[in-house]
């Protein structure tokens, strides 16, 4: 048992009471689940990820591509909003694993820094749809679970290590608690606790209100611990709003106000505004192939990654680690990103997020199910979705990511040919802020150190292919200039 599914086994009469369909399609008795735990798990990926609906629109719509166009921030809200419900859907009927899907804040970054200032916005997303393509056939020939499977075993723990760092990361800066130095240019310190170094605001009470109860209810083994710490934090980050008349500056991109109304008509307007191969005419072959190339990488890897990582963590993967299902998996987060970029949305991928899901007991694609209704619900709700700030969301992430740490006690860290590729690994994802770079460092680490002791051959042909091509990719700016 992981160390999530020791806090979490259930006492043996609430072992998957439901039969019949669900019983049936989603296995739920063989992996220690039922319906009840799988509906909590899913909501609980919801909230946690929810806010994706609303930053991904304000990413992609403050960017103009090349001819100076922007996007509508209501018609992207609408396309982040059907692409994560599709593709989450596909995910739980499928691949039958608690993964929630929706657009890639890492490829959105990609798109906005890399893509777009060469070409038009349908050029870009047209991109992206060859991204999805691209890994769709890397999956239907076999060669990504080979790459998955060749990944030694105690990589795969520091990817799931270096992903609970990750996430702990991104729930401690959302929430506020870790911040940039304000003159970071001047000192070496690249970061800070709260502001100035000390906590303050009542939006960093809402995090530590939220953070506590979550602990204290995890340590009494209340079910839905998570779920319920975010929602009574929300209720508190509402109450706080109201009373307190708290600058929306303060909240960051999600301000927990009562909306006037909880419905709100979606917009499909960027439905199928895709050119693909648009892009290659417009910024030139060489330009827009670096540009897929950024994409590909960065979609397989982040995926990868996440994927190992939550299964992992739910105790979905055998001795060997590895997972049984993963074609059909690897193929939906393939298709995820046609969905994405033909929608406007932003390739669609693993949510890191999942984890917080399977924190609450989530093992079946019956979680994803229940996620992914909620965000078709959110096609119409947007206004209730906004009402859930990172504050009371972060801590979610933040119990994650230390359950997450506990894959490190797998890992014999006196022998110094594994201990410095995962330490490696584990350390670059929250530094570098990318699961991408985490992994790819870690391989090209192993490597060095397999060809330094004249071990050459353990590696195998796949992994040295992977670590020459994340040389080539870490290089690829420099190249880019030499060329």
């Amino acid at each position: 048992m992981t160390q999530v599914q020791d806090q979490l086994a259930a006492p043996p009469g609430e072992q998957a009471p439901a039969a019949g369909r669900l019983e049936r399609y989603f296995h739920l008795t063989a992996r220690g689940s039922s319906v009840s735990r799988e509906v909590r798990g899913g909501l609980t990926t919801f909230f946690a990820m929810a806010y994706i609906v609303l930053l991904n629109p304000i990413i992609i719509g403050s960017a103009a591509d090349v001819t100076g166009a922007h996007l509508s921030i209501g018609e992207l809200t609408t396309a982040t909003a059907f692409a994560a419900a599709v593709t989450t859907l596909l995910m739980g009927l499928v691949g039958n694993a608690p993964l929630a899907l929706a657009a890639g804040l890492g490829t959105s970054g990609v798109v906005v820094s890399q893509i777009v200032p060469h070409m038009t916005w349908p050029q870009a997303m047209g991109l992206m749809v060859l991204e999805g393509v691209v890994i769709i056939l890397l999956v239907v020939t076999g060669l990504r679970e080979t790459v998955m499977n060749a990944i030694p075993l105690p990589l795969k723990h520091a990817i799931g290590v270096g992903i609970g760092m990750f996430v702990a990361l991104i729930g401690l800066v959302d929430s506020g608690i870790v911040n940039r130095m304000p003159d970071a240019a001047n000192t070496p310190v690249p970061v800070q606790l709260g502001s100035g170094g000390h906590l303050d605001g009542w939006p960093t009470l809402v995090f530590c209100f939220g953070l506590l109860l979550m602990i204290a209810l995890m340590a009494r083994k209340v079910p839905g611990a998570i779920l319920i710490g975010i929602i009574a934090s929300t209720v508190l980050a509402v109450v706080l709003e109201k009373a307190a008349e708290i600058p929306d500056a303060a909240w960051g991109t999600v301000v927990p106000k009562v909306p006037h109304s909880f419905l709100a008509a979606p917009r499909f307007g960027l439905f199928g505004h895709v050119s693909l191969f648009g892009g290659f005419g417009r910024a030139g072959a060489t330009t827009a192939t670096v540009g897929l190339f950024a994409l590909v990488l960065s979609g397989f890897f982040d995926a990868m990654g996440t994927i190992m990582a939550v299964t992992g963590e739910a105790g979905l993967t055998d001795k060997e680690g590895r997972l049984p299902g993963l074609s059909r998996i690897l193929l939906v987060d393939g298709v995820g990103a046609v969905v994405g970029g033909g929608t406007s949305a932003s390739a669609n991928t693993v949510f890191v997020e999942s984890s917080a899901g399977v924190g609450e007991g989530a093992r079946t694609g019956l979680a994803s199910l229940v996620t992914g209704l909620m965000f078709t619900a959110t096609l119409l709700i947007t206004p209730l979705a906004a009402m859930v700030p990172a504050q009371a969301a972060a801590p979610a992430l933040v119990i994650v990511g230390a359950l997450m740490m506990g894959q490190i006690r797998h890992v014999d860290m006196t022998d110094f040919e594994m201990a410095v590729p995962v330490f490696v690994t584990c350390v670059l994802m929250p530094f570098t802020y990318s699961i991408t770079d985490g992994v790819g460092a870690g391989l090209v680490t192993y490597t060095a150190i397999k060809l330094a002791k004249g071990k050459w051959r353990e590696p195998g042909l796949f992994i040295w292919l992977v670590s020459i091509i994340f040389v080539v990719f870490f290089a690829i700016t420099g190249l880019q200039n030499t060329l």
